[in-house]
């Protein structure tokens, strides 16, 4: 196949699915404004210091040194 063909193809190809993703993005964003769309993630409280609430970390992690050393 002659070599400019294929790069037209391939930039068709291309546009294409930019046009697709532009088209579902604005139905997106068209939605969300509207309020369209519910978030099914729960939100809890934020804990005091400043981590998500709770979710703590492993026991392991609490003696680790602050700094380490390298080169």
């Amino acid at each position: 196949m002659n070599k400019n063909l294929v790069l037209a193809l391939v930039l068709g190809v291309l546009i294409l699915i930019a046009v697709v993703q532009a088209v579902q993005l604005f139905g997106l964003k068209s939605k969300v404004s509207s309020g369209g769309l519910t978030s099914s993630v729960k939100t809890g409280a934020a804990s005091p210091d400043g981590g998500a609430g709770g979710v703590s970390a492993p026991k392991s992690l609490d003696n680790l040194p602050s700094m380490v050393g390298g080169c």
